[in-house]
């Protein structure tokens, strides 16, 4: 079962979020919160797979409630909710350690898709933010990449195999299958990979590894 904490200072909006999750049988919503402030507080008592954010709400906002409950409860994966999709907010919270970004004017199946790869340790982002993201990326990419490169370069064969996988948005279980190897080794490579490189989340991760090369928009 995947437990999920939904905050947004709208009732509606989150009885209509409620409502998708609802659906899938596997997904249980275990506490609301209608700022961000409580969202803190309910992740620290939940401790919840998921935390699906609004980004705005009052008391503390979506955008800075993402680094107080990734410290306090390290292994709740945050995803943002909101219908706001400037590139501003979606920098802020992917570099806070959010491990994707929804739109809620989307198509509800991404948010169970989301929700199920946050839960799963992966990442993901809303075709219409992947977009942006990827355009920005173009833009400054040849002054990044051989920066990228150089980090990249200091990693064995078998990690940077592995990051390229993290890059096209696979979890740890998919890598695991992809590569015949035991999840528990994927995600020790996961951990030495992000200390090596000095990212924080997958999402940092799998930029990196665009900007170095190692996956293109088709996969690597």
């Amino acid at each position: 079962m995947i437990r999920v904490l939904l905050a947004d200072d709208e009732a509606m909006i989150r009885a209509g979020v409620r409502a998708i999750l609802a659906t899938d049988s596997d997904i249980e919503v275990v506490a609301e919160a209608s700022d961000g402030r409580e969202a803190v507080e309910l992740a620290r008592s939940h401790r919840p797979d998921v935390a699906l954010l609004d980004i705005r709400m009052p008391r503390l906002d979506g955008l800075s409630a993402v680094p107080e409950i990734r410290r306090a409860v390290p292994d709740t994966a945050v995803l943002m909710l909101t219908t706001f999709g400037e590139d501003e907010y979606i920098a802020r919270a992917l570099g806070d350690g959010a491990a994707g970004f929804l739109l809620k004017a989307g198509d509800p199946r991404e948010l169970l898709a989301g929700v199920r790869a946050a839960a799963d340790g992966g990442a993901y982002l809303s075709p219409p933010v992947a977009r942006r993201v990827i355009t920005e990326l173009n833009r400054g990419r040849l002054s990044r990449g051989a920066e990228a490169r150089a980090r990249v370069d200091t990693l064995t064969g078998r990690e940077r195999e592995v990051l390229a996988l993290v890059g096209t948005g696979l979890s740890n279980a998919q890598i695991a299958r992809r590569l015949h190897l035991v999840e528990g080794t994927v995600k020790a490579y996961v951990s030495a990979i992000f200390t090596r490189l000095g990212v924080r989340n997958r999402v940092q991760a799998a930029i990196l590894a665009y900007e170095a090369g190692l996956v293109g928009e088709d996969g690597p």
